[in-house]
């Protein structure tokens, strides 16, 4: 063998264990950061078009900071898809701290308004939400946690007296 296969099996094999070592990096052990939909603002309605501004908490309660690089979401209101897409939004969320951010999202429900006025004729009937997706963190290795929260909503809470 040569003094170039020598350092080729030498290098192949350090960066084999530097692998191994960046996937057990993060660990089964630190506890997955919480996200939380804390509310939904309506920016805008028309007909065709409807801008909101969904408000998100992100809470970190490992002991170490959480890079948080961006969301992908899906929220449904019973069966009706109300709005799907991504944010990227990198920001930081210090040791055991919480921190909020927001999306704005752009959806037309005109297609399913028959359903949505089906959901709201009794206005103090509970409707049942669900948010899905996943929050990318990490500063160099991505590391996906998966969302999956439900919850009730009453839309004569929403309505202007």
């Amino acid at each position: 063998m040569t003094l170039s296969s020598h350092l080729l099996r030498i290098t192949c094999l350090l960066l084999f264990i530097g692998l191994g070592s960046c996937a057990s990096w993060r660990g089964d052990e630190a506890p997955e950061p919480q996200v939380h939909l804390t509310k939904v603002e309506v920016v805008r309605a028309r007909l065709v078009e409807q801008k909101f501004m969904l408000h998100f908490r992100v809470d970190n309660p490992d002991d170490s900071d959480l890079t948080v690089r961006g969301i992908t979401y899906r929220i449904h209101l019973g069966d009706l898809l109300l709005t799907e897409g991504e944010h990227e939004h990198w920001f930081t969320v210090r040791p055991g701290h919480s921190r909020y951010f927001r999306v704005p999202i752009r959806t037309n429900l005109w297609p399913q308004v028959r359903k949505l006025v089906k959901m709201l004729e009794k206005p103090r009937q509970q409707i049942p939400y669900r948010l899905e997706g996943e929050l990318e963190t990490g500063l160099f290795i991505a590391h996906y946690v998966h969302l999956r929260r439900n919850g009730v909503i009453i839309a004569a809470d929403f309505i202007a007296e």
